[in-house]
C-alpha cells in the first residue's frame, strides 16, 4: 500500500489552533498542489532498503555458515572421532592378535612368533628351517639393535607351515 498525501488528516480544528484562523485553507492549497508530485521509484527503493538494513534481524549463528564451512566442521569432527577412536582402543585389540606376547626371551635364545600361537599349534606339518636373519629387521621386532652390530647377521631357526608360509621364528643367540 502506497502512502499519498491526500490520506493523511491534515484537517484542522479552530479550537486547537485559535491563532491560526486561515490554516485549513492553505493546508488544503497545499495538498490540491502536491497531488499530481510522485516520489520516483527508486527513491523509494533505496529508502526501504536503508529502513531493512537498518532495523534487519540478525541471522543465527548456525545459518550464516555455508555449505563449505559446514562441510569443513563435518570432516574435522570425523577426523577428530576417528584419532580419539584409535588412542582410546588398547593395542591388543587394534591388531586382533591376543594379549600374550609374541617376542619371548630364553637364556639369550629368542622366540617370535609371527602367527596366532593356536595357528602354530593346529599346524599339522611344520618344517624347520635353517636361515640367517639381518639385526635390523629384528629392531621391527623390538630386541635390541645397537649401531655395532647393525650390519650382522643372526642365527635362525624359522618354522614353515605346510603350504610355505612362516609361522615363528628362533634365534640362536641376540647378544
Amino acid at each position: 500500500m502506497r502512502w499519498t498525501p491526500t490520506e493523511m488528516d491534515t484537517h484542522m480544528h479552530h479550537d486547537d489552533f485559535p491563532h491560526l484562523p486561515d490554516l485549513d485553507d492553505r493546508l488544503t492549497q497545499l495538498r490540491s498542489a502536491t497531488t499530481h508530485l510522485d516520489a520516483p521509484r527508486c527513491v523509494e527503493k533505496e529508502l526501504m532498503q536503508a529502513f531493512t538494513s537498518q532495523f534487519a534481524r540478525r541471522r543465527p549463528w548456525h545459518r550464516r555458515l555455508g555449505l563449505l564451512e559446514w562441510s569443513a566442521a563435518g570432516v574435522c569432527a570425523a577426523l577428530t572421532a576417528g584419532v580419539l577412536g584409535l588412542l582410546l582402543v588398547p593395542p591388543h585389540l587394534v591388531d586382533g592378535l591376543p594379549d600374550t606376547a609374541l617376542v619371548r626371551i630364553d637364556n639369550g635364545a629368542a622366540f617370535i612368533a609371527l602367527d596366532s600361537f593356536e595357528r602354530i599349534e593346529a599346524e599339522p606339518a611344520p618344517r624347520l628351517v635353517e636361515t640367517a636373519v639381518p639385526r635390523t629387521i629384528l629392531a621391527a621386532f623390538g630386541l635390541p639393535v645397537t649401531p655395532d652390530n647393525a650390519g650382522e647377521d643372526v642365527r635362525a631357526e624359522m618354522l614353515v607351515g605346510a603350504g610355505g608360509e612362516p609361522l615363528a621364528l628362533r634365534l640362536s643367540s641376540i647378544d
